[in-house]
């Protein structure tokens, strides 16, 4: 594959993952304060809400660095190799843990809702859930489309 194509991707990777980094700096600490003020007496929600928020976006940028190696194998012509599999396999992973992260984090986010006028968090959170669910079901397909390439290749390769 041209070079040029993969560094497109490898820079939309990068672009991806800044303004979720910016969201973590800057909006995560925010919520989190929010929901301490929505309910004070819950002395621990600051703290669950962050956590949660945090222990997310683990998975989500380890998912990039795995896309990021992905990338670099198409670059050299690695594309069908199992380390190639195995990226798309820890990116499957990465988003069924994100998804379950934020699906974990639902009853805290329901609960800020609940105090809004327009419960704002729910749709954002099932968004998240079912984008990530879109993620790995694709990284599961392509992972699995991948293996059975590679298997006809060692098949052919037998042959001659």
């Amino acid at each position: 594959m041209k070079r040029g194509t993969t560094l497109f991707l490898k820079m939309a990777v990068i672009l991806i993952g800044i303004p979720i980094l910016a969201l973590c700096i800057f909006l995560v600490p925010k919520i989190g304060n929010f929901a301490e003020e929505l309910y004070p007496n819950i002395a621990y929600m600051k703290s669950l809400v962050l956590i949660d928020m945090y222990a997310a976006a683990i998975p989500f940028y380890f998912a990039l660095y795995q896309a990021f190696k992905l990338l670099s194998y198409i670059e050299k012509n690695q594309a069908f190799s199992e380390l190639s599999v195995k990226a798309l396999k820890n990116i499957k992973y990465c988003a069924i843990t994100t998804s379950t992260l934020y699906l974990l984090g639902m009853p805290l986010y329901y609960l800020m809702a609940k105090k809004v006028d327009p419960p704002s968090f729910m749709p954002i959170g099932l968004v998240i859930i079912f984008a990530s669910m879109v993620i790995a079901v694709f990284a599961a397909v392509l992972q699995r489309l991948l293996q059975e390439a590679i298997n006809i290749k060692s098949e052919n390769d037998l042959t001659i």
